[in-house]
């Protein structure tokens, strides 16, 4: 790792996982009230039904929603060591940076920030390459 300081370019980056991170939460939250209110439960089984699906409904959220609320919270944990990592300028928060700005790019938000952590400046900061 460098000593020099990087210089103010990546001052906003750390912040920006920060933010991704808290959207994460937010999102959790939003998904759990819904499990926990019973008229939100009742809503998801209406919809599997509407879209005719003929099986044991209850499994079928029950696997959803562990699926979803594990894809949330893994998010919220990536974007937080992201944050902490990039902070401290360690090789491993751009690596861990780089893992969420790909997986951010497989709906086209990630792909400015992917081809930032790319740069050689911007690996040289971080002690990469």
């Amino acid at each position: 790792m460098t000593n020099q300081s990087p210089g103010n370019g990546f001052r906003m980056l750390p912040w920006l996982y920060a933010a991704g991170a808290v959207f994460c939460l937010v999102l959790l939250t939003q998904f759990a009230a819904v499990l926990v209110s019973p008229i939100g439960r009742d809503q998801l089984r209406q919809t599997l039904l509407d879209r005719g699906f003929h099986g044991d409904i209850d499994n079928l959220l029950l696997v959803t929603a562990s699926l979803v609320v594990f894809i949330y919270l893994a998010g919220a944990i990536l974007h937080g060591v992201a944050y902490y990592g990039l902070r401290a300028f360690r090789a491993w928060g751009w690596v861990v940076a780089v893992i969420v700005a790909s997986a951010w790019s497989l709906v086209l938000i990630g792909i400015p920030i992917l081809a930032f952590l790319l740069r050689r400046p911007t690996r040289k900061a971080y002690g990469v390459g």
